[in-house]
């Protein structure tokens, strides 16, 4: 039985951890906070032992997708900077054949 609320969002967190890997990578650090806020809880002995797994889980897939939201940042910051170069080429040498 639960004493305490602590691992009461146990299903929450594996639900974003799930959600920050499929549709939104947003929510893993969400995840991620959450599920160290409630194992924490579970080791002062809050909470159902028995979520322990489901936590954890959660918390795995919130790192995984704090990782794929890191990427995909970096990927698109690079896309930015790649084709702005490219435009910036293409038009700049259209500029200079006008002059």
């Amino acid at each position: 039985m639960s004493n305490g609320g602590g691992s009461s969002n146990a299903t929450l967190i594996l639900v974003l951890g799930i959600l920050s890997i499929v549709c939104l990578p947003i929510l893993g650090p969400v995840a991620w906070i959450m599920g160290n806020n409630a194992l924490k809880e579970l080791e002062q002995g809050f909470g159902d032992p028995n979520s322990r797994g489901l936590v954890v889980a959660g918390r795995i897939l919130g790192i995984i997708g704090t990782v794929l939201l890191v990427l995909s940042c970096i990927y698109v910051i690079f896309m930015f900077a790649f084709f702005g170069t490219i435009v910036f080429a293409f038009f700049g040498t259209i500029a200079a054949t006008q002059q």
